[in-house]
């Protein structure tokens, strides 16, 4: 019986590869908007989460919520004419000014990534809807599209593409 046994057993270092994946994420469970802006960066995506996360900060944009391991910041709701900004899912105040930033850091060839930054508004509130289904991507040109171009470009500078 011993024999048996022997055969099925699981080595221990299997046990550690699963216990060292893990489900649990930072990233919201959707992918950004086809519409956001993207670069590929000569860096790694750990490397490229703390660099947005400062350039945003010094922009004046506070950040919700960013993660090295999962490559991915958030800010929260950023208004445009105030400067004010409000975290959580909470109604973001003057919908039409007020801005929330995403950027993914995908894995693209060995030691490069692709920088995804997203802006979006809400057009408009119903509590009855998930929070991203209210999202739209901010148009061209505006002033929430151009930060994002800033970001995307002073990336660009800092890593090399």
């Amino acid at each position: 019986m011993a024999a048996v046994y022997s055969a099925f057993r699981i080595p221990h270092s299997a046990f550690v590869f699963l216990l060292a994946c893990t489900p649990i994420t930072t990233r919201p469970p959707f992918l950004p908007s086809p519409q956001a802006l993207s670069a590929v960066l000569d860096a790694a995506p750990a490397n490229v989460v703390p660099e947005a996360v400062a350039w945003l900060t010094n922009q004046g944009v506070p950040v919700e919520r960013s993660s090295q391991r999962d490559a991915y910041v958030e800010t929260a709701w950023y208004n445009l004419r105030t400067k004010a900004a409000r975290r959580g899912e909470s109604d973001p105040g003057d919908l039409l000014h007020t801005i929330k930033i995403r950027c993914w850091a995908d894995p693209n060839a060995p030691g490069k990534s692709q920088l995804t930054v997203e802006v979006v508004y809400r057009p408009l509130l119903d509590p009855s809807r998930q929070e991203r289904d209210l999202e739209v991507v901010v148009p061209a040109g505006s002033e929430g599209y151009r930060i994002a171009e800033q970001l995307v470009e002073a990336m660009k500078q800092k890593f090399g593409q």
